[in-house]
């Protein structure tokens, strides 16, 4: 059986998250030792740590949830999985294409500085006027 600390150490999840972990219901209540505290086994183990890396893959909570109980009942069609993990990806998609952007508004802005003074600065200008930039990157990956 593993303390808390061990449990942290072994995942590299720290010890309120854990805790917050087990309080939203991802994790169930641990067994306590005698003297009150919190012990775990394997399948804790097991379980914060298919959390872990699903939050390192950007998955919601909601949707770790979901991945967890169809990880708790083996007989369900992975389907609901597949389509989960198709939602991260769209999700994913659409956050990079909006990085792309920026990226690419970021670099003409610098481009275009003269290295002046402020009064005609392009980064300054840009940031001032939306108008100036080449793309809409608020609707991009909306």
């Amino acid at each position: 059986m593993l303390t808390i600390g061990t449990l942290a150490k072994k995942t590299g999840t720290k010890v309120q998250t854990i805790r917050y972990y087990e309080q939203i219901g991802l994790l169930p209540e641990p067994g306590r030792s005698a003297g009150g505290q919190r012990r775990y086994g394997d399948s804790e183990l097991d379980r914060l740590s298919f959390v872990r890396h699903a939050r390192q893959l950007g998955f919601s909570l909601d949707a770790i949830r979901e991945l967890l109980d169809l990880s708790d009942h083996p007989d369900k069609s992975c389907a609901e999985a597949d389509a989960i993990a198709r939602r991260q990806l769209k999700q994913v998609e659409q956050r990079m294409a909006r990085l792309e952007a920026l990226r690419t508004e970021l670099q003409r802005m610098v481009h275009e500085c003269s290295g002046g003074h402020t009064a005609d600065c392009r980064v300054l200008e840009v940031l001032r006027d939306h108008s100036e930039c080449l793309t809409d990157h608020d609707e991009i990956g909306a």
